[in-house]
């Protein structure tokens, strides 16, 4: 794939913030480093900016893991309606151009209203992954009219779409991320051995990525891989192909080095030389 036109050379005169700045909500006390995987996939993709807007626990773990990210401590173990307020004003103190919300964030019955309430008042391009995808299946109108990417593996996509378990069969697969992506006005990204990605009108394959990448984590890595290219302009469609292109293809390269020891998190230094190679 050709990245040059996203990815072409910067200007002498460029300033920090002119590519891309990112906020990632996310985590809980038991999922503390969800948030943070999201947050360096941004980071080693070219966000200029990374924020994250964790609970406590969370948040310490991205400031310890990356002392590059910019952290805003959320009081308790999960997030909560009393949070929403702080992160609505983060958007504008951090001038944030996208936002990942929902790795590790949980279920817990505040934490799904704290979900809705920030995705109904969130009016820049988001990408929503994990628990973001269980709150919006309860109330899927909250979707309408915003910018998203949904990235959901094939049990979150039924979730999506209220069935009991989605087909293996590749066909059926396509026409529900279809119908996913009409029902809730988003780009979907349904991520496999064969990613689909889909408007509900124009769908796309992509076929890098390894089968060590079924550790937990790669799906945070590549939403906030996704939230990189939306903070520098590209377009939905566009950035899920390209996301799960770039997510896949850096963990080939690091699969390659680490065979069944593959952790997520492996990726990070590969991202980088995807970008430059294509």
């Amino acid at each position: 794939m050709d990245l040059s036109n996203i990815y072409c050379a910067r200007p002498t005169n460029v300033h920090k913030g002119n590519f891309g700045s990112v906020l990632v909500v996310g985590g809980s006390k038991l999922y503390s480093g969800s948030a943070t995987l999201a947050a360096i996939g941004a980071v080693r993709s070219g966000a200029d900016l990374v924020t994250v807007a964790a609970p406590a626990r969370a948040a310490d773990v991205a400031s310890h893991t990356l002392c590059d990210l910019i952290t805003y401590p959320l009081r308790g173990d999960y997030l909560k309606n009393t949070h929403v307020a702080d992160i609505l004003d983060l958007l504008l103190v951090r001038k944030i151009n996208a936002v990942v919300i929902g790795p590790g964030m949980g279920r817990h019955r505040l934490t799904v209203g704290a979900l809705q309430k920030l995705i109904t008042k969130i009016n820049l391009p988001m990408v929503l992954d994990a628990d973001a995808l269980f709150a919006i299946s309860m109330n899927p109108k909250i979707t309408l009219s915003k910018q998203l990417i949904l990235t959901p593996h094939a049990g979150e996509l039924a979730i999506l779409m209220k069935l009991h378990k989605l087909s293996e069969n590749f066909d059926v697969r396509l026409s529900t991320a279809k119908d996913a992506a009409k029902k809730y006005g988003a780009v979907v990204l349904l991520k496999g051995n064969v990613d689909i990605i889909t408007d509900g009108t124009n769908t796309i394959t992509n076929n890098t990525g390894s089968p060590y990448m079924t550790k937990g984590g790669f799906g945070d890595v590549l939403a906030g891989i996704c939230a990189t290219l939306l903070a520098r302009g590209v377009g939905l469609f566009e950035a899920a192909n390209v996301g799960a292109y770039i997510s896949g293809r850096a963990g080939e390269m690091a699969a390659q080095h680490y065979g069944e020891g593959l952790a997520a998190s492996d990726v990070f230094n590969f991202i980088p030389r995807v970008i430059h190679a294509s």
